[in-house]
């Protein structure tokens, strides 16, 4: 089992910054792709950004430029540095963490998620 814990959301005005942490632990070998998703009221859950283990970033056209994502493996933590925040950035944020080998279909983890509010 692997567990994640989000952090570092919470309420910023439009413009602002903020910086999500996504720590895991548990059984976290063979853990490949990583990223950060997101739910706002109402809306289903969309991809933010997904990174694999290679460090190659895939990003929602509507935050490039503005997030960036980052993973630190020797302290088993992921990170989503979040630039210039829109009313519209306001969510649950969820990470999430994908495990398996190359040949096998993953299983997926998930943060409990963690609200950012961003107030124009």
């Amino acid at each position: 089992q692997v567990q994640l814990v989000e952090s570092g959301g919470g309420l910023v005005q439009a413009g602002g910054s903020l910086r999500l942490s996504c720590a895991l632990s548990g059984s976290i070998s063979r853990i490949n792709n990583m990223g950060w998703y997101r739910q706002a009221p109402g809306k289903q859950r969309e991809l933010v950004v997904a990174i694999t283990t290679g460090g190659s970033a895939n990003y929602a056209d509507s935050v490039k430029g503005r997030f960036f994502i980052s993973r630190d493996n020797a302290k088993n933590t992921m990170y989503l540095q979040m630039n210039s925040l829109k009313p519209e950035d306001t969510a649950v944020y969820y990470c999430n963490a994908d495990q398996g080998l190359p040949w096998q279909t993953p299983v997926r983890y998930w943060g409990q998620g963690t609200q950012v509010t961003v107030s124009s």
